[in-house]
């Protein structure tokens, strides 16, 4: 069972880090900034969405990282029994 929730958290660990780092993080800032050049071209939300897609790899790794270290947890439990 333990095997089974570790691999579990490792498969929601890649998922958030696919929706975090390239679906928020990157594809919004892109779409942030073609939307704030399109309509206002505010500085301060293009200087956002350009930090948010310089970070997108970071806060992708750190948000998967909440599910694999878990995963790692009950894997190593699993594999002791």
């Amino acid at each position: 069972m333990n095997g089974f929730i570790g691999s579990v958290l490792y498969i929601l660990g890649g998922l958030t880090a696919i929706y975090v780092g390239v679906w928020l993080c990157f594809v919004g800032g892109i779409i942030g900034i073609v939307h704030e050049i399109k309509y206002t071209a505010d500085g301060l939300s293009i200087a956002i969405n350009i930090l948010k897609i310089m970070f997108s790899g970071v806060l992708g790794y750190l948000s998967s990282m909440v599910f694999i270290l878990p995963g790692m947890y009950f894997m190593d439990k699993a594999d002791r029994k």
